[in-house]
């Protein structure tokens, strides 16, 4: 059994085919066509279409998706690619498809690939965190995403930061939310506030590298808040693992510096949880799309 996984982004449309075994057999991306709902599901079909003509089979398909289906009605919701609210995605990919086709959220989509054979595989409970220009989250139970009853499973990043006194607006329309704070644009947002200096965060983390104590201490700030809001997770949810997806996962130093600071904030004698890169990279979401079919389903 072939699996084809879509990673639907906002300027790229990525397809991955995997072999039973998991193997990658073929990578192709076409570019998103621009706030055009039906020509993104034209684009997706002839994707899909292409790699099996290519490979000569025919696979299971699973959408990583900016947003996710309502509960309500399946239609989109949540989606920063504006031109998918609203719209029966699901159902108008399985029409011209003429199969099952199964969409998540591109964060539960980032930890459903590093819970199967990534940073997590065999882990029990993974959460999957996505810290770049967004901040997202997605949680796995023993292999399978927690879409939940309202579909925003593992959305930590629209619940506000702990700790923080500035209602900073997010674009939810909410004040406050972990993504002001802990997505690269907010760290930017913290260093300028803080310096005057207008640097993105690689900037700022290339910066304090080269010994520059302004960046050093905008770090510490963000490593800071990225240990409360992790802990509000463990807490809740007490995860064997969390993944850090995104730019801003390459930060080495997130790694050593941020369990110890989410120590006091944990309400355990001892804590397990273990803080780790992931193993796929840039390719997770893709390749959580794909495995959205399991071993041995086809429907």
């Amino acid at each position: 059994m072939h699996r084809i996984g879509i990673d639907l982004g906002g300027t790229k449309i990525e397809a991955i085919a995997l072999d039973g075994d998991g193997r990658e057999c073929m990578r192709k991306r076409v570019p998103t066509p621009q706030a055009d709902y039906v020509a993104t599901v034209a684009t997706i079909v002839a994707l899909v279409r292409d790699v099996e003509a290519e490979l000569g089979v025919s696979a299971s398909v699973g959408i990583g998706t900016p947003g996710a289906p309502s509960t309500r009605d399946g239609r989109m919701k949540n989606a920063n690619s504006t031109c998918l609210i609203g719209q029966p995605l699901k159902l108008d990919l399985e029409a011209a498809l003429d199969r099952p086709v199964r969409i998540q959220n591109d964060a539960n989509c980032f930890a459903v690939s590093e819970a199967t054979d990534g940073a997590a595989a065999g882990a029990h409970v993974v959460f999957g965190v996505i810290v770049g220009t967004g901040v997202g989250g997605g949680i796995v139970i023993d292999g399978r995403p927690l879409t939940g009853a309202n579909a925003i499973g593992g959305e930590w990043g629209h619940n506000p930061l702990s700790g923080e006194d500035e209602p900073r607006p997010c674009y939810c329309g909410r004040l406050g939310c972990v993504e002001t704070w802990l997505s690269g644009p907010g760290m930017a947002a913290d260093h300028l506030k803080v310096t005057g200096q207008s640097l993105d965060a690689r900037a700022i983390a290339d910066a304090a590298a080269g010994g520059d104590a302004a960046a050093e201490a905008t770090l510490q700030r963000y490593e800071a808040r990225l240990a409360r809001a992790l802990a509000t997770v463990i807490n809740i949810l007490d995860p064997d693992v969390i993944v850090l997806g995104g730019g801003l996962s390459q930060l080495s130093r997130l790694y050593e510096h941020v369990p110890r600071l989410w120590v006091p904030h944990i309400f355990s004698d001892t804590i397990s949880t273990r803080l780790v890169p992931p193993m796929h990279g840039d390719s997770s979401g893709v390749r959580g799309a794909a495995w959205l079919w399991p071993l041995g389903e086809t429907s």
